[in-house]
């Protein structure tokens, strides 16, 4: 019998990213492969965790002190994934606001928010 690896399910999305990163590291990577991490990076938020956790533990050498008194837990928070609820009253509260602001009846100066 062959001792197989086990297999292993990953998404397009971190496949393409451990490409463009070994890319990105050998000096190889275009603008364009640059920028498709960007997103890639910026999309998935369980790829964003581990981008910020490896950036974590490559530290420069003045950084060592500020991130050691701090727990790891209190820098690195977890992403907190949006209702289809939450999501249709954002959505709801943005047309809500943009119809004021256009009617009139919402004025913005500066930080100020005030009611006519």
């Amino acid at each position: 019998m062959s001792h197989r690896k086990p297999l292993e399910r990953r998404t397009f999305s971190q496949d393409r990213y451990e490409i463009l990163i070994k890319r990105q590291k050998s000096g190889k990577a275009t603008f364009n492969e640059l920028t498709e991490l960007d997103e890639i990076v910026n999309r998935d938020p369980s790829i964003r965790e581990k981008v910020l956790i490896e950036n974590m533990f490559i530290q420069d050498r003045g950084d060592q002190d500020e991130l050691h008194d701090q727990p790891v837990n209190d820098i690195i928070k977890p992403v907190q994934h949006q209702s289809l609820l939450s999501r249709l009253k954002a959505i709801i509260e943005r047309i809500f606001f943009t119809f004021l602001v256009k009617s009139g009846i919402l004025v913005i100066a500066k930080s100020d928010v005030s009611v006519l």
